[in-house]
Formats: C-alpha cells, sequence, structure tokens
C-alpha cells in the first residue's frame, strides 16, 4: 500500500488558511497516486490552542473546512486533525478519516497534555480502521503507549499523527519509540509530524516510515516543508542518517525567530551587542532567521567596558553585515547618579549601580524598538536566567528571549557550530572570560561558579530533577549544590517576568518547570 505523507507548517487559530494548502498537498500527484494521505495531528487548527480552543467562531470555522474537504473526497482518502464537538462527550482533539464524500471514522484523543484538559474532553484513544484489506491502528503521539503485542486487533499498519513539540532530544526518542511500536507489533508504521514555530513552541518535522521488519522507508527532513509517498511493502531501507543535535538546536532556534517573526507580521530586529558570546549568538540566529537587513546592533560601552567588547561586537557586525550604532552610556548614567544623589545620601555603590547600566541599555534598545517599528531580542542565557544573574527591566528586556532555553556550555557549542566552516562569531568573543562589565575587572566568575560545573549542577536539577541529596552523591560540593539550588528557587519572580523562550529543551523554564512562586 502507497500512503502519501505531508509534514507542513500549520496557522493556529487559522483554519481557512490551513485548508488551502491542505487543497493545494491533496492536488499533488503523489498525492493522487497514493492510496492514503495523512496530515500532522491538529491540521486545521493548530496546536497548542489554550483558551482558543472554547471559542465556537473557532470550532464552526473548523467543521467548515472539514465539510469543503470533504465536498472534494471523492475517490480520495486522507486523515485530518482539528477540534471537534463529539454529540453527548464533549470538545475532542480528534483525526478525523474522510474518504469517498464521507467521514468513516473518527480517532479522539485519550492522553491529552495538562493544557489540553482545560479544553478537551478525555477520548478514546487508538482505533483500528480496516481500509484496503489491511488493518490499520490510527492514533495520536502520546495514546501510541495502547499498542502491545495483546492488542485487541492486531494492525497491520500503525499511523502516528504527531504534533510533537520540539526539544534536542525528542528526535532520539521519536525514533526508537517508532522501532519499539515495530517491533512489539511486526506492523508497519507512518509517523507525520509537523513543522513551524508557534510562540515558544518549536515543531521539527522529521517524519518517517517503517516497514515490519524495522527499516526506514524513508525518513523526511527536520525543520522543512517535506511531502511523499511511502510503499509500506518495500523491503528495502533508505540510508538512515541519525540527526546531529547541535544542528537540530541551531535550526530550531533560526525557525523559532523566523516563525515569530512572519506569523507576527514583523521584519526587523534590534539587540544589544556587548562583545559577548551571547548576544554574538542571538544576532547571529537572527540574521539566518531574518536577513542581515532586518538586524540592527546597538553597542552601548559604558566607562567600565573594555576596548575589546566595542571591538569585538565592531568585527561581528561587519562578519554578518548588519548596521549599528554606538551610543556610550557613561554620561546618562552619570546623570541619573547625579539625579540620585539627594535619594541616596552617602550610601556606598553597590550592585544599585550596577544595575542602573543595565536599565539604561535596556531603555535604549527599547527606544529604538519603539520609534523604528522593530522587536528587541533579549539575549539571556538559561544558567544565568536559572540563578537570577540579570538586572530585570535591565538585560532582561525584549520580546523574545532567543536563547533562554541554553545553558552558557550550550552557547558555546552552537558558536562553534556556527564558526565550523568561517569565523563569523569572532575568536575572542568565544575564548574571552564572560563579563558583565558593570564595575572594573567584573568576571561572571566573581558571582557564579565556573560554567561546566554550574551548569551540569543545574542541568541534574532542572532537566534530571534531582534532588541536592542526589546531586552531592554524584561527586559534587554539599555547600556548591546548596546555593546554586537556593539561588534557583529565589528567582522565580525574575522568570516569571522574562519574555518568551524558544523552547529546546526537555524542562524549560515557565512551559515544562512550573513551580511556586514563592
Amino acid at each position: 500500500m502507497k500512503i502519501n505523507i505531508v509534514q507542513h507548517d500549520i496557522r493556529s487559530t487559522r483554519p481557512q488558511e490551513n485548508l488551502q494548502w491542505i487543497k493545494e498537498e491533496l492536488e499533488k500527484p503523489s498525492a493522487k497516486e497514493a492510496l492514503l494521505t495523512v496530515f500532522p495531528a491538529c491540521t486545521l487548527c493548530g496546536y497548542p490552542l489554550y483558551g482558543a480552543a472554547s471559542y465556537t467562531d473557532l470550532q464552526k470555522e473548523a467543521q467548515a473546512a472539514l465539510q469543503e474537504l470533504v465536498s472534494i473526497s471523492e475517490h480520495r482518502a486522507f486523515l485530518i486533525g482539528m477540534p471537534l464537538q463529539i454529540q453527548d462527550k464533549g470538545l475532542c482533539n480528534a483525526i478525523v478519516f474522510v474518504q469517498n464524500n464521507a467521514i468513516r471514522g473518527i480517532v479522539t484523543k485519550k492522553y491529552l497534555a495538562p493544557d489540553e484538559q482545560k479544553y478537551f474532553v478525555r477520548g478514546e484513544g487508538v482505533q483500528v480502521i480496516q481500509f484496503q484489506e489491511q488493518q490499520i491502528a490510527i492514533g495520536f503521539y502520546e495514546d501510541l503507549k495502547e499498542l502491545t503485542k495483546g492488542h485487541i486487533d492486531q494492525p497491520d499498519i500503525v499511523i502516528c499523527c504527531g504534533c510533537n513539540v520540539f526539544d534536542m532530544g525528542k528526535p532520539y526518542r521519536t525514533r526508537y519509540r517508532m522501532r519499539k511500536i515495530v517491533e512489539n507489533l511486526n506492523a508497519s508504521l507512518i509517523y507525520t509530524n509537523r513543522i513551524g514555530g508557534e510562540g515558544s513552541m518549536l515543531f521539527a518535522g522529521g517524519s518517517m516510515a517503517l516497514n515490519a521488519a524495522g527499516n526506514v522507508l524513508c525518513q523526511f527532513p527536520y525543520f522543512e516543508p517535506y511531502s511523499g509517498t511511502a510503499d509500506m511493502q518495500l523491503l528495502t531501507a533508505c540510508d538512515d542518517e541519525k540527526p546531529d543535535a547541535v544542528e537540530l538546536v541551531y535550526k530550531a532556534l533560526v525557525m523559532g525567530i523566523h516563525d515569530y517573526f512572519a506569523k507576527n507580521g514583523l521584519h526587523k530586529a534590534v539587540l544589544g551587542l556587548s562583545g559577548g558570546v551571547d548576544s554574538a549568538l542571538v544576532c547571529a540566529l537572527a540574521v539566518a532567521a531574518l536577513g542581515a537587513d532586518n538586524v540592527h546592533g546597538l553597542l552601548m560601552p559604558s566607562q567600565y567596558s573594555s576596548d575589546h567588547s566595542v571591538t569585538d561586537a565592531q568585527q561581528l557586525a561587519e562578519n554578518l553585515g548588519i548596521d549599528y550604532d554606538i551610543v556610550p552610556i557613561a554620561p546618562m548614567f552619570d546623570c541619573l547618579r547625579k539625579s540620585m544623589e539627594p535619594v541616596f545620601g552617602n550610601l556606598p555603590a553597590d550592585v544599585t549601580e550596577e544595575n542602573m547600566q543595565a536599565r539604561i541599555r535596556g531603555t535604549i534598545v527599547m527606544s529604538y524598538a519603539n520609534k523604528f517599528g522593530a522587536l528587541a531580542l533579549n539575549t539571556t542565557n538559561k544558567s544565568e536566567a536559572a540563578m537570577g544573574y540579570g538586572t530585570l527591566y535591565g538585560d532582561s528586556c525584549g520580546a523574545l528571549a532567543v536563547i533562554a532555553d541554553l545553558y552558557k556550555t550550550e552557547v558555546y557549542e552552537l558558536c562553534e557550530y556556527i564558526n565550523r566552516e568561517l569565523e563569523i562569531i569572532p575568536q575572542n568573543t568565544i575564548t574571552k572570560a564572560p563579563s558583565a562589565e558593570l564595575r572594573p575587572n567584573q568576571k561572571d566568575t566573581d558571582t557564579l561558579p565556573d560554567y561546566n560545573t554550574l551548569d551540569a549542577i543545574l542541568g541534574l536539577h532542572i532537566e534530571d530533577q534531582m534532588s541536592q541529596e542526589e546531586i552531592v552523591a554524584e561527586g559534587y560540593d554539599n555547600q556548591l549544590v546548596a546555593n546554586i539550588l537556593h539561588r534557583v528557587r529565589v528567582n522565580e519572580w525574575k522568570r516569571l517576568q522574562f519574555a518568551p523562550l524558544l523552547k529546546v529543551s526537555s524542562m524549560s523554564f515557565g512551559i515544562d518547570r512550573r513551580v511556586p512562586i514563592s
């Protein structure tokens, strides 16, 4: 049996827009030649819908789009995902099987994510449908846990309609899971997944087909729209190259920036360029996503800035071909300090004056964004966010936190990946000691542990959810671990006020990891 697989970007809450590309896909030769076309889950309305799922106007638009698809389905069969009101049950996240101008079956999602549980009722899970003398098990990715060797209806083919949010380990876990299903059931399998960015959520694609022997018949590219036909009877496998994690993260972030701007009708970005590695990485990613003409840098040196901070930032701007301005903050800082003297009196300078500088820079970036209709990009990394190492309303400014789900050590890895063929990010930016440069000779290590140690401990606590005792048992100093975990705990209030981040880890702040603020 030939099955046509489609992975495509999906516009959330825009069923009529999605309807157009769905119809175009159904007109392609590959769709016409195949017996069945499979689309990702949530095809018509996107995911996540959150509260939009409850609005009847969206549900009616989706229903109208479905009826139009049914009307053009003569001599065709396809699977389409959408929110659907089921009589005597309620609103379900559904996969609709359409064939020959009729709805031949409906599969409803059983294992709902926490956010989905607020708007959808629990469905029936995987359904086995007979089609072309084949038993086909159809289900959502999350529901496939129900498929075992003892399933009442042994399928010939399993079709998994995914709408899987990306993290850097997800492609590997998905491939393993699909292989285990094939192995357990001795059935061939289709997995289809969407691409595109939806706010913080990124979708990687990576659709695939496996025959009953576990051989990969086709593997779609990641982060690209693609469609093609898999012959489920073939025995010959295709080349099965495993994706590189750093490359996937790079593509995910570029796509995330691009789609965040495109889907919100935005074009231009602005960010502060400090000469450091974080702003350099965000700038390189923004240029890859938006083009050099749409990215503007602001260099904002203070009296504490080193000469190389400016020259490194200038070199980066020239390497990337972006325009930039230099706006020294020393005059504004001096003015603000003098203005506050009657209030502060004879109190000695402390972190207050450091934060003043960061907030002046934040004001400059946001002022440029307002004046020129640009979107400010935040350059905070996950290590800094975890430790509260940053100034609220200062370097936390921005409408999109591009690398807030990357630890500092991962930032360096991504910079090296970008420089793999040509030095785009100046080498001095990568090799010099990180510094906020808010006081003389300041270094990050004055306040934070070495990033290799810090990130290892943060990863055990945040991703692996280990306690202090468990992390110490891994060989780390008890007092060091206690101090790090304390700072993670007491800085939740800061993180809750950050810009939306682009999720690339399995435990992102504000999305996966939600803890009390106090």
